[in-house]
């Protein structure tokens, strides 16, 4: 009773249209739910995010939840994860690619779900890092840890969005760091972030994990550029 007079006073809107959701609805309408672009990616083994890591780093699986595509509804919805404090977006995100995955007997032995880091000062000015949650919920389904411990990012670098391919590489260049590399000896890693575009962020977070011994990564994003 309480929950359906809170919603009465304070109703939810849609992230995807701004409509006001109705009664079970969350986050997103119903309408916004059917137009998005699954990728499916899990269930194709060598599919375009792991072909496009040929030769330069060494990736067991991979997949995205959605194609990401320029002014599309997964843009939206992303933005609204990363700078509107949306930050529940990736608990659902992680739940819908973590039920998934969770069938899939490639991702069936994975030891450690870990976060592309953020730089500390940019933590600190928006309070989170977005690709938390997806990757607790991605842990929760898959039995496994989730821990930010191993990797930090020690180079502050301005938004890769803005900069051409050369540039993205050698802003990203020295910029992680592995800790404690004995710890994580033998395991099999799912690195997550939220989209992959040139994948000079994963790589670069990639070649830092492959420092420890017997280490195997796989990658899980929110999104995939088309």
């Amino acid at each position: 009773m309480i929950k359906d007079v809170l919603s009465v006073l304070f109703p939810d809107a849609c992230v995807g249209c701004n409509v006001l959701l109705s009664r079970g609805e969350k986050r997103l309408c119903t309408f916004c739910r059917h137009q998005l672009p699954f990728t499916d990616f899990h269930n194709i083994h060598e599919n375009p995010i792991k072909r496009s890591f040929y030769g330069r780093i060494p990736i067991r699986n991979a997949t995205a939840l959605f194609f990401y595509t320029k002014k599309g509804i997964v843009q939206q919805l992303v933005y609204s994860l990363k700078y509107r404090g949306n930050k529940p977006l990736g608990t659902l995100f992680g739940g819908w690619l973590g039920e998934k995955l969770a069938q899939v007997s490639a991702y069936q032995n994975i030891d450690l779900v870990t976060p592309v880091p953020l730089h500390p000062f940019r933590k600190m000015k928006r309070g989170y890092n977005q690709v938390d949650n997806f990757g607790k919920m991605l842990a929760k389904h898959l039995d496994c840890s989730f821990s930010k411990k191993y990797l930090d990012r020690k180079k502050f670098t301005h938004k890769l969005a803005f900069k051409g391919l050369d540039d993205r590489f050698s802003s990203l260049e020295n910029a992680f760091r592995l800790k404690n590399k004995t710890a994580i000896k033998g395991k099999h890693i799912l690195l997550v972030d939220d989209i992959i575009t040139t994948g000079a962020t994963i790589e670069g977070c990639t070649n830092q994990l492959i420092k420890a011994l017997d280490v195997k990564v796989s990658i899980a994003a929110i999104a995939a550029a088309e």
